[in-house]
């Protein structure tokens, strides 16, 4: 039986894509993928993302990819300014577009995936990117999901499962599968504990305050 390869950045989408792959599948044939871009909180949500592929019993690949803290622009990375505070959904939270960041992990991932004969990879985009995030909205996401199948001896499949639905929603799906989301990060600062003042930390306090899951998060302050 082949495969499926979970991109996993140690939030809670991708906690929750997890957890329905291992819902439906036996933990050697699922995989999961990680990636190092020199953002602010990449270290921090790295280790979550060890932690959970540990907690789920898969294995984790790491990808550094150090060029793009280099090249590109963007207030996320550590070359970047400062991450704004407010709303998910503020215009200000377009300094933390990192450029094409889906597509070149998806290319990667692509590789990886028939590499490690995969048959699919799975994305954990949801609806509350869509506004200020164009690499996760489906005008983007169908087309690289047909040049992945198309460029793949395989015909590797791209699966959202979250694409047209909220993070609250997320939420409760993972609250239904037992997701450890203490051991999720999402604060875009990067710091031990999450500031509550990003847009990430926002969204993430609003989907378990309008699910009503208690939140096991710990907010500075």
């Amino acid at each position: 039986m082949n495969k499926v390869l979970v991109v996993l950045s140690g939030g809670m989408d991708s906690a929750t894509a997890l957890a329905e792959m291992r819902a439906s599948f036996e933990a050697e044939h699922v995989e999961t993928i990680t990636f190092n871009y020199g953002s602010k909180h990449n270290d921090r949500e790295n280790r979550a993302a060890k932690e959970l592929a540990a907690h789920y019993g898969v294995k984790n690949t790491v990808v550094h990819m150090p060029f793009i803290n280099e090249l590109f622009k963007s207030d996320l990375l550590k070359s970047g300014g400062e991450i704004p505070e407010g709303h998910y959904a503020d215009p200000s939270m377009k300094r933390t577009v990192v450029p094409f960041r889906n597509g070149i992990m998806l290319a990667i991932a692509a590789g990886f995936a028939e590499s490690i004969e995969a048959h699919a990879i799975v994305l954990g985009n949801h609806a509350g990117d869509h506004a200020i995030y164009p690499d996760c909205r489906e005008d983007f996401t169908h087309p690289m999901a047909e040049a992945i199948a198309a460029g793949t001896y395989a015909n590797i499949s791209l699966g959202r499962p979250f694409e047209h639905i909220t993070k609250t929603q997320i939420a409760l799906r993972g609250h239904q599968l037992k997701v450890p989301y203490e051991l999720t990060y999402s604060c875009y600062k990067g710091e031990e504990t999450h500031c509550g003042k990003c847009g990430t930390c926002y969204e993430r306090k609003e989907s378990f305050k309008d699910s009503g899951i208690e939140d096991p998060t710990v907010y500075q302050g």
